[in-house]
């Protein structure tokens, strides 16, 4: 039932995305492994009652306070992109690179990392995207250099903060490794991936790299720079307490809830003194992954009746505990482009139960990442990536992407395994 569910909804992704009710549009993806978990429900294949104490228990494994970590993070970048700020940043790239594509090339690069570092990779990529189709038609250069560059480099650098990526957040939290932890063993790896992607991406566009850029980016201005500056602090805030909050006993999902309550709340009473509808709020809420939710909790309840079942413990044991580094690393790397890279890390969250939990939960967290460049199934910024270029008529095929992305996510691969080998 499990490998029926994944299967059909890989299939649903490629053929039939989405499902129309009339104004109403649903992603079939999640509705799949719904009926899915609801068949093992409903036929006690996985236990009802082990479900609900997951879902209850006040342990780092509970599927609830890893999605609202990952909802409430989310939503702070999202506020801050309602406001204009990440297309303000990619209009000053590209206007500061004027004719130059290399130029250009370094610069998207650069700026795409460090936000990704302290928003996600997923906000990115719905931000940026739309931009540099837009700029290379009117610029008249090809898009696809920069397009799969800005890719690249937001699933690579991902992997440094533990609120880069949801598949960083659900693996850590599952093993209790706190934001300090994280990092200690996560800065080196992704240092050394995107030491790797870069010349490895200069060298597949370098030709493509020597066209110049005609006509000029779009000014963008952002209006409410005081809701942006406030969105900033919270998000900057929010991040010191991830790091020194388990020190003093604060659960991360805690304070990222406390932060963006606090958000919200500002805005709500800003707009209600300006007499002005809290649009910038508003926008967040509808643009949150709320889809996720079930998502998340079909996979979980998967991943129940696996365990129940012995699977999860078979596939550990089939794995082993040489080399977890190595093996783990690889394994998720390869799966994440079977199944996606969530419902892989829930999976895997169960089977690293029985392996040397830190370097193995690491590595999976390492391919979870860089697994999304191999496909474009790898992951949903894999999946929001494709419609969005899709939209804009940029003809990237699977094959196409699955060549750029095996050259530079295999040796990306192997040396943020090689780097974690050092440190764990």
């Amino acid at each position: 039932m499990c490998a029926v569910t994944c299967a059909a909804m890989i299939l649903s992704v490629l053929f039939f995305p989405q499902l129309r009710l009339g104004k109403l549009r649903l992603s079939t993806y999640w509705l799949v492994v719904l009926a899915g978990a609801a068949v093992l429900l409903i036929f006690r294949i996985a236990d009802a009652s082990a479900v609900w104490e997951a879902l209850v228990s006040d342990t780092a494994v509970n599927p609830l306070k890893i999605l609202a970590l990952f909802l409430s993070m989310t939503m702070l970048s999202v506020f801050l992109d309602e406001l204009g700020f990440f297309r303000y940043l990619a209009s000053a790239v590209l206007r500061h690179a004027g004719s130059s594509c290399k130029k250009l090339f370094f610069l998207l690069y650069a700026v795409v990392s460090v936000l990704t570092v302290f928003t996600s990779n997923d906000i990115i990529i719905l931000s940026f995207t739309p931009f540099i189709c837009y700029f290379s038609r009117s610029a008249k250069i090809d898009p696809v250099p920069f397009l799969v560059t800005e890719f690249v480099a937001a699933n690579t650098w991902s992997m440094a903060l533990i609120i880069g990526n949801p598949t960083n957040i659900y693996l850590a939290s599952s093993f209790g490794i706190g934001f300090a932890e994280y990092l200690r063993y996560s800065l080196l790896p992704t240092a050394c991936a995107g030491l790797v992607s870069l010349p490895v991406l200069y060298l597949l566009f370098r030709k493509k790299l020597t066209a110049p850029a005609e006509g000029e980016a779009e000014q963008v201005e952002v209006e409410d720079r005081l809701q942006l500056g406030v969105g900033i602090a919270h998000l900057a805030v929010c991040t010191v307490f991830l790091a020194v909050g388990p020190y003093f006993g604060a659960e991360m999902w805690l304070v990222s809830v406390c932060a963006a309550g606090s958000l919200f709340l500002f805005s709500l009473i800003f707009s209600a003194a300006r007499r002005k509808k809290p649009t910038a709020l508003l926008g967040s809420l509808k643009r949150a992954p709320w889809q996720l939710v079930p998502f998340v909790l079909s996979m979980f309840v998967m991943v129940v009746a696996l365990s129940q079942h012995g699977v999860t413990e078979a596939l550990s044991d089939f794995l082993g505990n040489g080399l977890p580094v190595l093996k783990y690393g690889v394994s998720s790397f390869l799966v994440s482009n079977l199944v996606n890279n969530i419902p892989m890390s829930v999976l895997f969250s169960s089977v690293l139960a029985h392996a040397p939990a830190l370097p193995a939960a690491m590595a999976t967290v390492i391919g979870s990442n860089l697994g999304a460049l191999l496909t474009p199934i790898g992951a949903l910024a894999g999946l929001m990536f494709g419609a969005i270029t899709e939209r804009y008529g940029v003809k990237l095929t699977f094959l196409r992407f699955m060549g750029y992305g095996a050259a530079v996510s295999i040796p990306a691969l192997a040396a943020a395994l090689g780097a974690l080998a050092l440190v764990v």
